[in-house]
């Protein structure tokens, strides 16, 4: 505005200055019907200036006063829109930190006016549930059902909220009609593609789940829940076959997945509940010989083994190496237990608690364990007070 008054300043010095330069001020005549008005050139400059200069504030006068009247209309006409929106997000962060009650009555006090209702009513959905409120939960799905969005309308997120909902109150058939739906999105985003593989499981799907693994192996997103899910999947799927089929499965399994421990284990395991001892011992007898993988020998010592003796001479075998070594004791104290042998398991554990500076909490309870079995109720007392120490 300042430059502008500087421009005509300076264009009306030029107008007043160049008469005097010329030494002719000039006239102007206008006619108008029977009105005729005559003036000179720098008088009407002048004029003609200063109605310009009026013009302009004229305008921003009415620009402004415009731009407040159109910013109070909006403070007026929105402020429900946006007291639903601030409660919505107040409701979000009390859903985060646990306050469930709180966030429950913010979501639905903000679900129409914040226009995410979709939203609003499924994350109290999930806040209701996680208070045990079984027909608050069952009428905010309602409410979000009615919504009718598709995943075009409303965010992946939402539809992850739902799932989760669903999932949690075991509706797993309305769970598996939402994941078909989407079924072209399960491979492009993780969670989606990590509620699928839940939900197979929820399911007994156990060889859709496999599938599913192949692509969840792939995604860096998912490597921190992979052991879990090969653990439950395949302990799920050997426990369905008869005892020539799951051999058969084992042997047609690839060379990658057999030495994943979880699978190992699963089958491992399912053979020792069926007392087949003869795979158990060609698959496990070379672990404890070759020493070196020590979560497979850690998870051995909890293994349902009928035939315990082959192991437990392997692992004598390994204290003759190193009598002091805490894992093949402890091994040994949990293979011996297995098989009833409480002496050696009491000899064992008792050499174990001598040389580890920490005495694990599994092998104390299994001491005290094995000395109630000798009788020893006292030593074992004293064996469950030092771990509650």
């Amino acid at each position: 505005m300042i430059k502008m008054i500087l421009w005509v300043v300076l264009f009306l010095l030029i107008v007043a200055l160049v008469p005097f330069v010329i030494g002719e001020k000039g006239y102007i005549l206008i006619a108008m019907g029977d009105i005729t008005i005559e003036s000179t050139v720098v008088t009407a400059t002048i004029l003609l200036a200063l109605l310009f200069v009026v013009l302009i504030m004229l305008l921003k006068l009415t620009r402004g006063s415009l731009h407040l009247g159109f910013g109070a209309w909006n403070k007026i006409a929105f402020a429900g829109r946006r007291r639903g929106q601030r409660n919505l997000h107040q409701g979000i962060a009390a859903f985060l930190l646990g306050d469930f009650q709180q966030a429950e009555h913010l979501l639905v006090k903000s679900a129409e006016p914040s226009r995410q209702p979709f939203l609003a009513y499924l994350t109290a959905a999930k806040a209701a549930h996680l208070q045990s409120k079984s027909a608050n939960t069952d009428h905010y799905l309602q409410l979000a059902d009615s919504q009718s969005l598709s995943l075009k309308d409303a965010s992946l997120e939402s539809i992850l909220v739902q799932l989760n909902v669903l999932l949690a109150r075991q509706e797993f058939n309305k769970a598996r009609t939402i994941i078909d739906e989407h079924h072209k999105h399960i491979g492009h985003d993780a969670r989606l593609l990590g509620l699928e593989i839940d939900l197979c499981i929820e399911e007994s799907r156990y060889e859709a789940a496999i599938d599913r693994l192949k692509q969840a192996s792939k995604n860096k997103e998912l490597s921190s829940r992979l052991p879990a899910w090969y653990q439950r999947i395949y302990q799920g799927y050997f426990a369905q076959l008869d005892d020539e089929s799951l051999q058969q499965s084992w042997q047609k399994l690839a060379k990658k997945t057999k030495q994943v421990p979880e699978v190992l284990l699963a089958y491992c395991n399912e053979l020792a509940k069926r007392n087949i001892v003869e795979p158990i011992q060609k698959l496990l007898l070379p672990v404890i010989k070759k020493g070196a993988d020590i979560q497979l020998i850690n998870a051995l010592k909890y293994l349902p083994l009928t035939s315990i003796e082959p192991f437990i001479q392997a692992v004598e075998k390994q204290l003759h190496k190193d009598a002091s070594n805490t894992l093949w004791l402890s091994t040994l104290g949990h293979l011996a237990y297995t098989g009833k042998q409480y002496q050696l398991a009491e000899k064992a554990l008792n050499s174990l608690q001598t040389h580890s500076d920490h005495f694990e909490k599994a092998d104390a309870v299994l001491y005290a364990k094995v000395l109630c079995a000798l009788d020893k109720h006292k030593q074992a007392n004293q064996v469950l007070l030092s771990i509650t120490e």
